[in-house]
């Protein structure tokens, strides 16, 4: 399998070491050992508001650790674009639309997530790993 982009709440999962599905998490990408994770800067941003807002730099700096065993791929406009598309298509929420459109820009093989609305127009991409 080739490159596989990661949700935020994946990696959110991870990072703060969630009791329900951290470990779960941290499995699937153990299994997918051979495979490259990848994450946008859409993931980074959403990963970091919740330890900005409670101010806790030792959670941040674990993020920025986390963030660099990933593949970063760029949004340029053709992303935007896109999930102005899946948008009006599929009725997906803007960050979706954009993780989603992020995904397929780049060619990624699959969309790990914890969130079944990835899957409306995603044409098999996007995963929910939970199910």
């Amino acid at each position: 399998m080739g490159l596989i982009y990661l949700d935020s709440c994946l990696v959110i999962y991870l990072a703060e070491r969630h009791q329900r599905f951290g470990e779960r998490v941290a499995k699937a990408i153990a299994r997918a050992a051979q495979t490259p994770f990848a994450i946008s800067p859409l993931v980074k941003c959403e990963c970091l508001v919740g330890p900005i807002k409670r101010g806790d730099p030792v959670l941040q700096r674990a993020y920025f650790e986390l963030f660099d065993l990933f593949v970063p791929l760029l949004m340029p406009d053709p992303v935007y674009l896109q999930a102005a598309e899946l948008r009006a298509r599929f009725g997906l929420r803007t960050p979706d639309a954009l993780h989603l459109s992020c995904a397929q820009h780049h060619r990624c093989d699959a969309l790990w997530t914890n969130d079944d609305r990835l899957t409306k127009g995603s044409h098999g991409l996007a995963r929910n790993i939970f199910h």
